[in-house]
């Protein structure tokens, strides 16, 4: 089952990194986005993001311009169909993806696989929404997918061994380190992750530190690199909660509870760096505490 052509859909930033390593590592990649202005600035975003490795001298200027050359926009989700593999990397809301899956399926060859980025959503539970269950698994990238070194990969009930294995050898040629989580909900890191961030708006919210003594707290008492608030708005407060919801859903712990300050920013439209207001207010030269 050898890959050489990925499609991606979703022209964000988890799209648009998963996009540009792909492209780096020599595969063909499709991309496409239901948003015509997250798919125009596509390539100047891949671009710029090569350029600083180039600046580092991690690439190469001749790596970088074929690579850019190995990427291709395209607004029609329906040429996905010519693709060996296509990664899902929409937003995280179960109802998204299903959409996007039973839109895609009927473009694909039998032979394609389907993977989803989800980062917390049940690999089996969106497998059973295809035609393909066999072909289909989890791949969960870091963000930033160009710096960060670990994928997640995950096996629905079905995932076939083969299936598995070339998605095993794609983790592999892009130079990063596949660890294997069982499929329950958020995986391995986010199970860990999630819920301190979700224990840090609680300390928030009942008063036991204010934005900077939590983030500095558990910056320097953990040696943490960045503290769990100022984390919590570079991956979107919407996914924080989205995380937690599947988390306390799926588990029926209570510990999972999201925490209700954290619903309420979400509810406010504050989402952290994207919206330029979350735990902080990015609105300024310098972030500084929103509350």
């Amino acid at each position: 089952m050898e890959i050489r052509r990925v499609g991606v859909v979703g022209a964000g930033q988890m799209g648009s990194g998963i996009a540009h390593v792909l492209a780096l590592s020599g595969y063909e990649v499709l991309v496409t986005d239901t948003s015509p202005e997250a798919l125009a600035a596509l390539p100047r975003t891949v671009a710029r993001n090569m350029d600083r490795q180039v600046t580092k001298g991690t690439v190469s200027g001749a790596d970088r311009d074929a690579a850019l050359k190995r990427l291709r926009p395209t607004p029609s989700l329906s040429l996905l169909g010519q693709c060996d593999m296509v990664i899902e990397a929409a937003t995280e809301r179960e109802a998204v993806k299903i959409a996007i899956f039973e839109s895609l399926v009927p473009h694909l060859a039998p032979r394609t696989i389907l993977a989803t980025n989800t980062s917390s959503i049940p690999i089996t539970r969106l497998a059973a929404r295809t035609d393909r269950p066999e072909r289909f698994l989890g791949v969960h990238f870091m963000n930033p997918v160009p710096v960060m070194q670990l994928v997640e990969l995950i096996r629905g009930l079905a995932t076939s061994d083969e299936t598995f294995a070339a998605a095993e050898e794609l983790v592999k040629r892009l130079g990063k380190t596949a660890a294997v989580a069982r499929d329950y909900p958020a995986f391995i890191v986010n199970r860990i992750l999630l819920p301190m961030i979700n224990e840090a708006a609680f300390a928030l919210m009942e008063g036991v530190g204010d934005v900077v003594s939590i983030d500095t707290a558990m910056k320097l008492g953990t040696n943490q690199p960045m503290g769990p608030l100022e984390l919590a708005d570079f991956i979107g407060l919407d996914t924080c909660l989205s995380i937690m919801t599947v988390l306390h859903d799926g588990l029926g712990d209570s510990k999972y509870r999201p925490c209700p300050l954290l619903r309420t920013y979400v509810e406010a439209g504050w989402l952290g760096r994207k919206a330029k207001r979350g735990f902080y207010d990015y609105r300024g030269e310098t972030p500084v505490p929103s509350r």
